[in-house]
């Protein structure tokens, strides 16, 4: 069972097929769908990122989840309750969606 732990958004004015490459070069991923891909590391994280069709462009969604199957409760404590993680999880994002637009030429922008 997974369970949410934060979700951020953004928007990349280029198709799907534009920046799709780009994702996959430059997130690592243990598990690739169309236009989705997963990183699962350590004993509870899982991170997801998704593609669709956006009337600016393309929607990128990134999701991070809590997996543990054991000691779930000890992952809030083993983070410290979490306190900054959206935001640190937001920056990254940001820094990320800003490398696909430079390698792009195209603005972004987080939702």
């Amino acid at each position: 069972m997974k369970k949410l732990i934060t979700e951020v958004t953004g928007v990349v004015a280029a198709p799907v097929e534009r920046v799709w490459p780009v994702l996959l070069e430059n997130v690592p991923s243990t598990e690739t769908g169309e236009h989705a891909l997963a990183y699962q590391g350590g004993w509870w994280y899982r991170g997801e990122w998704s593609l669709a069709p956006h009337p600016e462009g393309t929607r990128v969604v990134h999701r991070v989840y809590n997996v543990a199957e054991w000691l779930r409760w000890g992952v809030p404590l083993a983070n410290r309750l979490f306190i900054g993680f959206g935001r640190r999880t937001r920056e990254g994002f940001a820094e990320g969606l800003t490398h696909i637009g430079t390698k792009l030429g195209c603005a972004t922008r987080v939702t």
